[in-house]
């Protein structure tokens, strides 16, 4: 983890689109890099970028959303297709004028980055991280054995923060998305993209296999295609280190067509300074973000959200 003398600063606030709202946390460590704009899968929170975020955040700002539906925001009541989340991104790019940012999505979230790409020539890289869905298996039977599969190699702590982000989401919405997801055809739209992509992917990633990444390959106009050994579908979190140091090469065009990144580099280290305490502190905010986004506290989210930051910062950087 990057040795910064102080924590990111950690923003909060809500982008409206029609009857949309999409929650965007912005990081920032002063630095006057490109923007990136981060989405996560379905169901999910932008949370799941606490280790990435802050990484990316010393190149640029950093916009992780939560969009409609997810996290706590109301749902809008339009149809949940990955074309209405597009819309909610260049929603958000548009509101803070950004200058070709370099938007970067996870499982789901590939599928609205791809959707905004196809639409705009104006964005130069993109990262496609554990695209989905494999068109030989887009049921959602195969798809829930899928994930489990992968989930069986993920931490406690990814998995108690994908129970709490469901939770948050709801049952109804969920199921009222997956067919959606399910039903779009990524390695189609991917076709008319013009940015250069970056596709990652865990060794044990099984929603997102290697033969899906082929077929990415195969159909876009320009891309490179990673892996990280050890890894499964949560690959953002728990080896964000490793899907930083790749975003990074990709943006310098430094980056071979094709690599696997060790584990041992790709994986956020052991916190220098832990106890007790400090996960406890850690769980604390954790749950104050949940109880506030449950409440529709846009204030206590924000709070909750700077005190996590912090913690991570004293744990994983301060020299004390």
């Amino acid at each position: 983890m990057a040795d910064e003398t102080r924590p990111a600063d950690v923003d909060v606030q809500t982008v409206r689109r029609g009857s949309a709202q999409t929650r965007v946390t912005i990081v920032s460590t002063g630095a006057r890099g490109r923007a990136f704009v981060l989405v996560a899968g379905i169901g999910v929170a932008a949370s799941y970028f606490e280790f990435l975020a802050p990484l990316l955040a010393e190149h640029g700002d950093v916009y992780a959303l939560d969009l409609p539906g997810f996290a706590g925001m109301p749902a809008s009541g339009d149809e949940p297709t990955a074309r209405f989340f597009a819309d909610q991104v260049e929603g958000v790019i548009a509101h803070y004028r950004l200058e070709n940012p370099v938007l970067v999505g996870h499982s789901m979230g590939t599928q609205v980055v791809v959707e905004v790409l196809a639409r705009r020539d104006d964005l130069s890289h993109a990262v496609l991280v554990s695209p989905v869905v494999d068109e030989d298996e887009a049921s959602a039977f195969v798809q829930a054995v899928r994930f489990v599969q992968s989930t069986a190699r993920e931490s406690l702590h990814i998995a108690v923060m994908a129970v709490s982000a469901y939770l948050l989401c709801g049952f109804l919405y969920f199921a009222e998305v997956l067919p959606h997801m399910l039903r779009y055809r990524i390695s189609d739209r991917i076709r008319h993209v013009d940015a250069r992509l970056l596709l990652i992917r865990g060794e044990f990633d099984r929603p997102s296999p290697r033969r899906l990444h082929s077929r990415l390959v195969a159909r876009a106009r320009d891309v490179r295609r990673w892996e990280i050994e050890g890894a499964a579908h949560s690959i953002v979190n728990g080896h964000a280190v490793g899907v930083a140091r790749l975003v990074r090469h990709h943006l310098d065009d430094d980056l071979a067509a094709r690599g696997r990144l060790s584990a041992a580099e790709a994986r956020v280290p052991p916190a220098r300074h832990a106890d007790v305490r400090m996960v406890l502190d850690a769980a604390s905010s954790r749950i104050a973000e949940w109880i506030s986004a449950v409440r529709h506290d846009q204030d206590g989210v924000e709070r909750a959200k700077v005190r996590h930051a912090r913690l991570l910062w004293r744990a994983y950087v301060s020299r004390r």
